[in-house]
């Protein structure tokens, strides 16, 4: 699916959010074992990635090819600083009308605007592609990342309290959330 849109971030300098392609898969992969290695709010590790940069390319070369589905980066001063990204949840009649988004941006971006923005263009894509409803599962000490998803209209639907096994601090309670679409 695609996607574009130029924003200013709180420090005054311009990012691009832009659909990912093939032309992006090792900088998305990158990006990746970067923003996974930072924090434990992430669903995984970064040596539990089993991409290559190849696999990747054609991974976002599908999403960008694909009416329902989106990967969407964030680039600053020409560099993937973030991505976020919309998936159906599976195509049986019952299930069609949900999509789960997934956001990851890297620690020295954070405060900027930059995971509103891409929250935003997720939820675009996600009404834009016929969805009805946006899910996402948050760490739940993860209390800034709620927020955010909060103020853009997603709430809780429930908990797992352990959802998550952190290697650095064992049970992650996780709340699941979701926003209905127009």
């Amino acid at each position: 699916m695609e996607f574009y849109q130029q924003i200013r971030l709180k420090d005054g300098r311009d990012c691009v959010l832009r659909s990912a392609g093939e032309s992006d898969g090792a900088a998305v992969l990158e990006n990746y074992l970067r923003t996974h290695a930072e924090t434990d709010f992430l669903l995984s590790y970064p040596d539990e990635n089993d991409k290559t940069a190849e696999q990747e390319a054609r991974f976002l070369q599908e999403k960008l090819e694909s009416p329902d589905e989106a990967e969407i980066v964030a680039l600053v001063e020409g560099r993937i600083v973030g991505s976020a990204g919309i998936d159906r949840i599976g195509t049986r009649e019952k299930v069609r009308h949900r999509a789960s988004f997934g956001i990851s941006v890297e620690q020295a971006y954070w405060s900027q605007g930059i995971g509103r923005a891409l929250t935003r263009a997720c939820i675009q894509c996600a009404e834009k592609a016929g969805y009805l409803q946006l899910e996402l599962e948050v760490a739940a000490d993860n209390e800034r990342a709620a927020a955010l998803y909060q103020s853009e209209g997603f709430s809780e639907y429930g908990r797992n309290p352990k959802g998550f096994r952190s290697r650095r601090c064992g049970w992650q309670e996780v709340v699941l959330m979701r926003r209905e679409l127009v």
